[in-house]
């Protein structure tokens, strides 16, 4: 390893150098050997005993491995965390850790905001469970129901623990790498795991809880009567208690929505029917209650009827039915009719307050599920939409409280559903709005300047053609703020067919095209507007993609010379200013334009700037080569107008010089040809000076 070296006197001391010889690609190590540590440095390079096993690669391949445990460990002290990883290292270094900005994970978080929902959807239809037999004037619970209901409910608990084993797998963003950028990924479970417990685990726990399903089937697999009771008043508390941690579930799920897709609904529609959706959520929750309280007024009822009866009192277990239906009915039904019908039949003779309606329309008493659900979510709708204004409350505590409750609910929800309902909705013609207030602002500002109605009338075209080709979208700000290969891309789709149309450009290289249609930019012209005109400078370049323009010129305002011509789709104009590019020796004033261009109709067009012209010729040379010159010449109005004048000329010496060579041959032939006496002519030869011939 050290036999190849040398030494060098430097500072008057001998100094050695060694030469390290190349690592071999090929070598490799024993996976069994133990020489990592915790940060990643391997030291099985270096020699341990025995006669080292070319000891220069190992060396080389240990400080390798050892260079790539300092970046780790390097990480690891900016992130605080013993794992982590950056986004784009997820998928290589752990694929059982799942990113938290994955897609398949913001599909799972809409799919679990849905199914808490419809959790916090079936909770309330436990309470109407209870239901007066008045066959047999008891309360019972319906027990078909309590089963559909159960069941549902443990269906929904099942999908949300799902979500509780994907926390306990789902990375998280270290707080002290959020310096620059998104930050480095945790990926050690034991981490994860941790901060989950601590931070929402105890929430989600209470909610999955199966306590209302417990409570029903102890019901369902017992036999006496006085479960009803219990039942009844277990499933209020239960419920109530369990709302808190189901509706705080609602915080993290929306949070790593947001955090995951960047907005909690991508549509306005969406985010106006989400809102609706929790109004809608609260009327059936009140109507659910009320139904209840309904229910825990007229059993009030019943009991103080009950116990100012003595035979009544003695029988008043039968106030509940039993689910063996071992007692005397007949007996029980006149006791019911003569005492619990007489006093708890009508308001008249015991205050039920806002709960009146439940017990005259017999709400209370059918089992018949779609009547009374539909019911209640009126009664419950209608009062939160009114903030309660129509309820007559009697003097009772628990109504007046729940009185209040509904009206301040209804007040917070309704403003809170106006207010994103309108936000939501507003952001569907927030562009419309912004269009009428440019347009007021512009009559206004011509109005205070008086323009002529000629001028206004053009600003108003122009608007107008504005917002229907673009819709108020700034297009050109709205692709430069993207990166540059996606603006690139982008420019590439949009003008690629339209610059390839061009002749000029059709033979033209991909790198080329790519830099002409980077900078691009679209440029709109109404009828009667003025492009450029003759002897003013030449600002840009445009390549038409729909319109008519005229292009006018009377070189230089030369007495008697005008050229007129049409330009359409696939032209150009404003060629000036690629002459002025190519010329080495131009200076930085801009070319005058030679020819007057006005829009004959709406045109659309891209604009290439003068700037970008002249960086464009700069960098691609190719277009100083000949073939590129000539296709230029042939399609430029500027040069077929020279070429035109050329020919012209050329045409008009022509014709002067054949019409001078016919009058010198007529004026040969006069002198040439003599008529004698007889009327015979004859040839005389010319003996003396021709006459000159005309230059």
């Amino acid at each position: 390893m050290f036999g190849n070296y040398k030494s060098q006197l430097i500072g008057g001391q001998k100094e050695k150098f060694v030469r390290l010889e190349d690592a071999n690609s090929d070598l490799s190590f024993k996976s069994d050997m133990a020489g990592r540590t915790k940060y990643g440095f391997n030291i099985e390079g270096v020699p341990t005993g025995g006669p080292p096993n070319n000891p220069s690669k190992s060396i080389k391949l240990g400080v390798k491995r050892g260079s790539e445990g300092l970046v780790t460990f390097g990480r690891t002290l900016k992130s605080g965390v013993t794992r982590a990883v950056f986004p784009e290292d997820l998928r290589v270094s752990d694929r059982k850790i799942f990113d938290p900005q994955d897609k398949s994970l913001l599909f799972w978080n809409r799919l679990l905001v849905i199914s808490c929902i419809f959790g916090v959807s079936i909770d309330p239809l436990f309470l109407y469970l209870p239901v007066f037999k008045s066959e047999w004037m008891c309360l019972h619970i319906d027990e078909s129901l309590a089963n559909i209901v159960a069941y549902m409910r443990t269906a929904i608990d099942v999908f949300y623990l799902i979500r509780v084993g994907l926390q306990f797998r789902t990375a998280y963003i270290a707080p002290s790498s959020r310096v620059f950028g998104r930050g480095e990924l945790v990926i050690d479970p034991k981490q994860i795991a941790t901060r989950y417990i601590q931070r929402y685990f105890i929430v989600d726990l209470l909610s999955v809880l199966p306590l209302p399903q417990i409570v029903v089937w102890r019901y369902l697999g017992g036999s006496k009567g006085s479960n009803v009771l219990a039942t009844k008043e277990a499933l209020v508390y239960i419920i109530i208690l369990q709302y808190i941690p189901r509706f705080l579930r609602f915080v993290p799920l929306s949070s790593d929505l947001k955090k995951t897709a960047g907005v909690f609904a991508e549509t306005a529609w969406a985010g106006a029917a989400y809102y609706l959706l929790w109004f809608v959520l609260a009327s059936h929750i009140f109507g659910a209650f009320w139904y209840l309280l309904a229910v825990e007024r007229k059993d009030t009822c019943w009991n103080e009827a009950c116990t100012e009866n003595d035979q009544c009192k003695e029988q008043s277990s039968y106030l509940y039915c039993s689910r063996e239906g071992n007692f005397n009915l007949t007996e029980w039904q006149d006791i019911g009719k003569r005492v619990l019908d007489e006093k708890c039949a009508e308001e008249e003779n015991f205050k039920y307050g806002i709960y009146a309606r439940a017990v005259t329309t017999g709400v209370l008493d059918t089992e018949d599920f779609v009547e009374k659900y539909c019911f209640c979510l009126w009664w419950g709708l209608q009062n939160l939409s009114t903030l309660g204004q129509g309820l007559e409350t009697s003097t009772y505590t628990l109504e007046n409280i729940f009185s209040i409750i509904l009206a301040i609910s209804g007040l917070l929800l309704f403003a809170l559903l106006i207010g994103n309902m309108q936000t939501y909705l507003q952001s569907l013609t927030v562009r419309l709005e912004e269009m009428r207030v440019k347009r007021r602002d512009s009559e206004q500002w011509m109005h205070h300047r008086v323009l002529p109605p000629e001028l206004k009338e053009r600003v108003r075209r122009y608007d107008q053609y504005k917002w229907l080709e673009t819709r108020g979208v700034d297009e050109e700000s709205l692709v430069q703020n993207l990166p540059k290969d996606l603006r690139r891309d982008i420019k590439r789709h949009l003008c690629l067919n339209l610059v390839r149309r061009v002749p000029l450009f059709e033979n033209m290289d991909e790198r080329m095209l790519d830099a002409i249609c980077e900078r691009l930019k679209p440029s709109l012209c109404t009828e009667n507007t003025y492009i450029v005109r003759e002897g003013d400078p030449v600002g840009e370049m445009m390549f038409i993609i729909r319109g008519r323009l005229e292009s006018v010129t009377t070189d230089g305002g030369r007495s008697g010379f005008f050229n007129r011509g049409i330009l359409k789709e696939n032209d150009f104009c404003g060629e000036e200013l690629l002459t002025w590019a190519l010329d080495p020796k131009s200076g930085s004033n801009l070319p005058p334009s030679t020819r007057t261009v006005k829009a004959l109709t709406e045109v659309e067009a891209f604009a290439l700037e003068a700037e970008e012209v002249k960086y464009i010729t700069s960098q691609f040379r190719r277009l100083q080569s000949r073939q590129v010159q000539h296709t230029f010449r042939f399609y430029s109005q500027q040069w077929r107008t020279w070429a035109a004048s050329f020919i012209q000329a050329a045409w008009r010496r022509h014709m002067r010089r054949k019409i001078a060579e016919l009058r010198y041959n007529e004026e040969m032939e006069e002198d040439g040809f003599n008529e004698n006496d007889d009327g015979e002519t004859e040839l005389t030869p010319m003996l003396h000076k021709a006459p000159e011939r005309p230059r």
